[in-house]
């Protein structure tokens, strides 16, 4: 029989294993977490905390890649780059931010102005993105930037590349380059992930148009730091990959050169070949500094351009828009023969002016030329002769013949800042003024007045397609080896008129396309010319060449401004007599050499009075030159170029 205190033993004992077991239990609980933590902590977030520990130890900084080059037909580079160094600031990496830019301020000389500028840019983006607190820093502040980076926890010094123009003679159709703005990263998808600070993109002209291809692939160093992120040596680097090199058919010694001949002036000049496109030259005045756009604007740099009022910005070849004036007298005597209105033969009396339903229509001779035929009509540039041809004509005809030889319509691709122009005919006016067409505009058209718009790299075209002989070419300013068969194709019909084509050379031509039903019409235009330039009574025969090397036919041309009143022609008032704003615009167009044709040229000069006197001198030096420089051109070594 068990004693009383017996009970209590046996409970207590009971008491105390369950208390064990309770206690066990809490420990096995807690060794299961804690040795679950350490398999989660070692394990499954082992990369979280290296990255974590690395981001301590190590730094990462993206790299802007470096652009392709743009280089001309001679291998002369027209934009490159130069070394660039930079002070970039990661936000996450700073303790006091204030504390921090007083440093700066005293090591890199920034402007409160600055400060304000990257204190607000601090807030509108993420704290791990980078910004540029200096993108353009001369050696001297980079070495002291470099000597106290210690002191500068979160700012990084950078070695980057800068776009770099020789000068500015070609700076509208190369363009500019300037930092991706928000709507840039909106607008093009290729960017998102380019994205790097202080990295540059193409604004306008080629830069912009090649910009996909020639910005590269983004680059990065990673450097061990230490506790002051001081950086202790280099990890790893991936220079990124540089943009592609595009060869132009520009040639830089013409651009130098015409840019020269029209300082001071509001002009645009563009140069053809006339059988493969290739533009030699293309020049807009007044020009500005590209290289300004690089690192930012200064303001006052950029007041002075916006309120030039020769607009220095506007690329006056491709998108300045200008009546062609009695240049587009060779399209309508052209169109007219091809369509049967006229022989070349026939013949309008020319009194200095005529009379249309109670309208004068003036010719620029006020005494008149007399009797005037299509060659002598071109030759003086009669318009009374072409107010009746286009009567004839009539504006519809005349319409599609300046649409097939180039005019209405954009001659490269992808140049955003480049025009159309206008060609009107009854359609148009119809869409687009809500309005009939009236005869008297037809004869304005005539001239090239009225509704007509063209810019000066379309009226090189059109000149271009008469030089060869009627033949359609497309323009282009990336080289290409290829493309000669117009060249070649001619050349076999002169040399060898009675063989037959080869069969390769065959072959190649099934994709030239005439712009002509008679080509004996397109020659009657391009002897008329001749006549313009060398004859006496031609409206630019005083700048004839005589040398048969250089020899051009041309054709003169007036845009006017404002028209005049009876008072100012009975006063016989000079377009020197008028203020600069009131006076017609000069043009002129040529081919060079006649008996050989090679080159195309188009000047027009804003408010130069006409274009004999303002546009035709300008034309002589620069086919002269271009000429001179012709053989070496043939003599390039064709082995490079890329075309788009």
């Amino acid at each position: 029989m068990l004693s009383p205190g017996s009970g209590n033993t046996v409970i207590k004992s009971k008491l105390i294993s369950r208390r064990m077991f309770l206690l066990t239990a809490a420990k096995a609980v807690v060794m299961v977490g804690v040795i679950g933590r350490l398999i989660s902590l070692q394990i499954n977030q082992a990369t979280k905390y290296k990255s974590l520990s690395d981001k301590n130890r190590f730094r990462e900084w993206k790299l802007a890649p470096e652009r392709g080059i743009i280089k001309d037909f001679f291998d002369q580079e027209l934009a490159s780059n130069e070394p660039l160094y930079q002070a970039h600031l990661i936000p996450e990496n700073v303790k006091n931010l204030n504390q921090l830019f007083v440093r700066l301020k005293g090591i890199l000389n920034i402007s409160d102005q600055r400060v304000s500028y990257l204190k607000r840019l601090i807030k509108k983006q993420k704290p791990w993105e980078p910004i540029i607190v200096s993108d353009n820093l001369d050696w001297s502040d980079f070495s002291k930037l470099n000597l106290f980076l210690h002191e500068l926890n979160g700012v990084e010094p950078i070695v980057s590349v800068a776009r770099t123009y020789p000068d500015n003679s070609s700076a509208h159709i190369l363009g500019y380059v300037s930092q991706i703005s928000e709507k840039d990263l909106k607008t093009k998808k290729y960017l998102k992930e380019l994205s790097v600070p202080g990295m540059t993109i193409g604004k306008t002209g080629l830069e912009r148009k090649l910009d996909r291809e020639i910005i590269g692939k983004v680059g990065f160093q990673r450097y061990e730091v230490n506790a002051f992120g001081k950086r202790i040596k280099e990890i790893q680097i991936n220079e990124g990959k540089a943009g592609k090199s595009f060869k132009t058919t520009l040639d830089y010694e013409i651009q130098k050169y015409t840019n020269d001949l029209l300082i001071d002036k509001a002009a645009a000049v563009c140069v053809m070949d006339i059988y493969n496109g290739d533009i030699v030259s293309l020049v807009s005045a007044p020009t500005f500094q590209p290289n300004a756009f690089v690192h930012g604007l200064d303001k006052k740099y950029w007041n002075s351009l916006i309120k030039d009022g020769k607009k220095p910005l506007t690329n006056k070849a491709m998108s300045g828009l200008y009546p062609p004036g009695s240049t587009i007298k060779t399209l309508v005597a052209l169109s007219a023969l091809e369509n049967g209105t006229i022989k070349p033969l026939d013949t309008f009396r020319c009194k200095g002016k005529i009379e249309l339903h109670g309208e004068k229509f003036h010719c620029w001779e006020k005494k008149g030329h007399g009797i005037v035929n299509l060659r002598k009509g071109i030759q003086r540039s009669c318009d009374v002769y072409f107010y009746e041809v286009a009567r004839k004509l009539g504006v519809d005809r005349l319409s599609k013949t300046a649409k097939k030889f180039g005019l209405g319509k954009q001659v490269l691709s992808d140049f955003v800042e480049e025009r159309p122009g206008v060609v009107p005919n009854t359609e148009w006016k119809k869409k687009f003024i809500g309005q009939n067409w009236y005869i008297g505009e037809t004869l304005h058209s005539g001239i090239g007045q009225g509704y007509f718009q063209s810019t000066p790299i379309q009226l090189c075209l059109m000149t271009a397609q008469i030089a060869n002989g009627g033949f359609k070419i497309k323009p282009r300013i990336i080289f290409d080896k290829r493309d000669n068969d117009l060249r070649d194709y001619l050349k076999h019909k002169k040399e060898k008129p009675n063989e037959p084509l080869p069969t390769n050379l065959l072959l190649k031509n099934f994709n030239l396309k005439p712009l002509f039903e008679d080509q004996n019409n397109i020659n009657l235009i391009k002897d008329a010319m001749f006549s313009s330039s060398n004859e006496p009574g031609g409206t630019s025969y005083r700048h004839r060449i005589e040398n048969p090397n250089f020899t051009f036919a041309g054709k003169t041309g007036s845009s006017q401004i404002k028209r005049f009143t009876e008072a100012q022609r009975e006063a016989e008032v000079k377009q020197v007599d008028l203020n600069y704003k009131d006076r017609d615009h000069a043009l002129f167009i040529a081919f060079a050499p006649y008996k050989d044709p090679k080159y195309a040229i188009s000047v027009v000069v804003e408010h130069g009075g006409s274009g004999g006197s303002a546009a035709a001198p300008i034309a002589k030096k620069v086919i002269k030159k271009v000429l001179e420089r012709h053989d070496l051109r043939q003599e390039v070594n064709y082995s490079q170029g890329d075309s788009i």
